[in-house]
């Protein structure tokens, strides 16, 4: 028991640090490349804060834990916009300016509902998670076109300069690409292999697991992302990291997962309570960017208004434990 929260700790914190590591080196071997910043920070550093949920939900379904995937997903996304964004609002209310943020949220909602029509019948099929993979490639073909046609958009300033300060060789940043990619791997092994092995000891399902502990963990990089960006005043980047994580949660960690090994017989709660509960609060972020009669924004209101929502269904997990 002792080993399984030591490789859970552990986990974490190598999985954080190979995180960050793993998308600097990636930003910076594509600006050298010749990527527009704009296309970087839609592309490179959206998958990159996704790829601890999904390596992680990919060892899981490997080591035949679906239920663990699926609950880091969902658990990741609700993570991002009640824990992440809340945090971040309090710290500095979030300006929505960049035009491309805002087609984001619309097609996050969509996306949503279709995972949601997905999983009505209970289960998650390899056709459906094969769908999901194609809705992202798209979803990537977008992205690339929304970059080149988003010239001055605010997130391309907020990716410039973010790009100046993690200025770097270019051999040191493929260095750490590679090494950043290998320990991700690594850490996302140990660290599924003791939440597994504290979630059969506590007699919790790996859903439950998935959706709290392991969501939390895999969600770090974006929560230090969020407040870096926006002490520095890059509120695009703050919530563009969000929205762009939620999307391929939902697309490339839920299909990768899903191909891998289908879901089957899931439980009514993944319908009633954690995707009601997501899509609930991507409505309500919506509504924020939007602004409806004033600017687009997230004032310290609405944000420890998502930060009680996140606390909220936290206690409605350990209640239906406890029940």
């Amino acid at each position: 028991m002792m080993l399984a929260i030591l490789a859970l700790l552990g986990g974490f914190v190598l999985l954080v640090w190979s995180a960050d590591r793993f998308v600097d080196g990636a930003a910076v071997t594509a600006k050298y490349a010749g990527m527009p910043p704009l296309l970087i920070g839609m592309v490179i550093v959206g998958f990159g804060t996704s790829a601890p949920e999904m390596v992680v939900s990919a060892m899981a379904a490997m080591d035949g834990n679906p239920d663990l995937a699926l609950g880091n997903a969902l658990g990741s996304n609700i993570v991002n916009t009640g824990l992440i964004l809340g945090v971040t609002a309090l710290i500095a209310p979030i300006m929505v300016q960049s035009n491309i943020v805002r087609k984001e949220l619309p097609l996050l909602l969509l996306i949503g509902l279709l995972f949601g029509y997905f999983i009505w019948d209970g289960s998650l099929t390899r056709v459906e998670a094969v769908l999901l993979l194609v809705g992202f490639f798209a979803l990537v073909g977008w992205s690339i076109f929304s970059a080149m046609r988003g010239k001055n958009d605010a997130l391309e300033n907020d990716m410039e300069q973010e790009l100046v300060t993690h200025a770097m060789p270019i051999k040191k940043a493929i260095f750490w690409l590679v090494i950043g990619l290998v320990l991700l791997i690594i850490s996302s092994r140990v660290l599924v292999w003791g939440a597994v092995n504290i979630a059969h000891a506590f007699g919790v399902s790996d859903l439950i697991i998935g959706l709290t502990i392991v969501a939390l963990g895999t969600s770090l990089p974006e929560l230090a992302a969020s407040i870096i960006a926006v002490r520095k005043g890059e509120h695009d980047i703050a919530i563009g990291n969000v929205v762009g994580s939620n999307m391929f949660n939902l697309l490339a960690v839920i299909g990768i997962a899903g191909v891998i090994s289908p879901m089957q017989n899931l439980s009514a709660d993944v319908l009633s309570r954690d995707w009601l509960v997501m899509m609930v609060m991507t409505v309500v972020l919506l509504m924020m960017a939007y602004g409806l009669r004033r600017p687009g924004r997230i004032n310290r209101y609405e944000g420890a208004g998502l930060l009680l929502a996140f606390a909220a269904y936290n206690v409605w997990l350990v209640s239906s434990v406890i029940g």
